[in-house]
């Protein structure tokens, strides 16, 4: 396997030319019938195929959901596969939210899915669930670290039932949100301009001053747009971490499809809107 710039470095300068913004490709049914077509493979290509185009050779990260795709069986994982090696042709980044969570050789097998140069699947980034502990990740973290991709660990989201997981204290005191997120500040420890090993927190969630954000890694920040948060919340929630925060926003810039045009002046507006948040932070 050959050796690649790692994913922190390509994502620092992805965001610094194209503006801080991840765009999710997340083609459920509602969406699709907004778009005015049917819920089927046709439209799933469809599409994705119109998403791929109006954004990939302008926004920083396209970020596939894999379960709209996943549903279809195998024809639907095909789609993915092509909208993958497309947009990151483009130039865009991809990250691939699947969420994938286990132990051992399981572990391993997801890992070389999404993140093995050869795979049909092979992703700049992947999304990962650490609630079998972090150490299950490991095969993870190294095969990423071998092939230059990286990772978004869930740490603190935004969904009202991750509380009761992600807030429980162990004994030292720290909760699982924190013990995650000093976990990958371990895991980036030195690199430069940017790790990559990065959480998953909310948006939406406000006040964060307690937890340190400082993990010299990515940020992915759901729930701009339709879940309430704008661009101009960032640095009262994210702090001196701001720069490093990769602002997620699906239904906001979806909604206006399938005209191309309107896609990319959404994705070019939400952008803008960012980049002037961060600066002002």
């Amino acid at each position: 396997m050959s050796a690649r710039e790692p994913f922190g470095a390509r994502l620092r300068r992805a965001m610094d030319e194209r503006g801080p913004l991840c765009v999710g490709i997340d083609p459920h049914a509602s969406l699709l019938a907004e778009w005015g077509l049917n819920d089927d493979v046709a439209g799933l290509e469809r599409f994705s195929r119109t998403v791929v185009e109006a954004m990939a050779d302008r926004v920083a990260v396209l970020k596939p959901q894999s379960a709209f795709f996943e549903r279809f069986g195998s024809r639907g994982t095909a789609v993915l596969e092509k909208s993958v090696a497309e947009a990151r042709a483009a130039g865009a980044l991809v990250v691939m939210d699947a969420k994938r969570g286990d132990i051992g050789s399981t572990m391993a097998a997801y890992a070389e899915s999404f993140l093995h140069e050869d795979a049909p699947l092979f992703s700049d980034a992947l999304t990962v669930s650490p609630y079998l502990g972090y150490g299950s990740l490991r095969p993870a973290v190294e095969l990423a670290r071998e092939s230059g991709a990286g990772l978004f660990v869930l740490a603190l989201t935004s969904n009202p039932e991750g509380g009761e997981v992600q807030h429980a204290r162990r004994p030292d005191g720290l909760d699982v949100g924190a013990t995650m997120l000093a976990h990958l500040a371990a895991e980036n420890a030195g690199e430069r301009p940017l790790g990559s090993f990065g959480a998953v927190v909310g948006a939406t969630l406000g006040d964060l001053s307690s937890y340190d954000l400082d993990v010299n890694g990515p940020l992915l920040a759901p729930g701009i747009g339709a879940q309430g948060a704008t661009p101009a919340d960032l640095p009262a929630v994210f702090g001196a971490a701001v720069r490093n925060v990769v602002p997620n926003v699906s239904r906001g810039v979806l909604r206006h499809g399938p005209d191309v045009a309107a896609l990319r002046g959404a994705a070019e507006r939400f952008a803008e809107e960012i980049r002037a948040a961060v600066a002002a932070g």
